[in-house]
Order: structure tokens, then sequence, then C-alpha cells
């Protein structure tokens, strides 16, 4: 697991991380926020546009994942959970984020780590 976090970790400082304005209005909003398996996810009605978005940022993490986890012969899915662990880590406050039981939540002021025990 922790040269998947190494590469996960890289992988966070790309391009597949990038998100548009309008991206980012909604994740500061709790409208769109990061889900346990390191793509994004939709936690509030959003436009079309903000939806179309989502999709295309996800597209690219997942080729990612899929890069990544050929070169180490890992599956992508360990991938994109090791850099959900990295991402939910990097929370601030008001922002949603979705963990394995499928309820939407929101970090408050105050909140650890909203990371999952198998993240540490």
């Amino acid at each position: 697991m922790r040269t998947l976090a190494v590469l996960a970790a890289a992988a966070l400082a790309g391009p597949a991380l990038a998100q548009t304005p309008a991206v980012d209005a909604a994740r500061s909003a709790g409208a769109v926020g990061e889900r346990y398996d390191g793509y994004l996810g939709i936690a509030a009605p959003v436009s079309a546009a903000v939806r179309s978005q989502v999709a295309s940022i996800n597209i690219r993490r997942r080729s990612l994942y899929s890069s990544l986890a050929a070169r180490k012969g890992a599956s992508p899915q360990d991938v994109g959970v090791t850099a959900g662990c990295q991402l939910l880590a990097r929370l601030g406050v008001g922002q949603s984020y979705l963990l394995a039981d499928g309820v939407w939540r929101r970090r408050a002021a105050g909140q650890g780590s909203v990371a999952p025990d198998y993240c540490r």
C-alpha cells in the first residue's frame, strides 16, 4: 500500500485533479465532493454543465489510476482508493465527502480527519 500511496500522491498533483471554476464553486457549496474511491461525486443537485465537468474529471482520474496500476501490478480500484484516502485528508471545512457506506457528509469545523480507518 505504501508504493500505491506514493503513486497516488504523484497522481494528485497532475491534471487528473484539475478542476474548473464551476466545479470548484460546486465543491465550495457542498454540491460536489470527493468519494472514498478517488473520484468526484455529486452530493446535491447541480447544473448539466457541472455534471459533465465532473464526469470529464473522473474520466481523467480513471485513466491515470489505470496507468499507475499497470505500472505497479495493482488494480485501478486499489490506486483509486489510495488516492481517495489522500483526497479525503485534504478536505476543507464545509466540503462534502462520501464514504463507502454511501452517505454524503460535510466536514465540520473542528472535525479531525474524515479518512476511514483503512487509510491510516
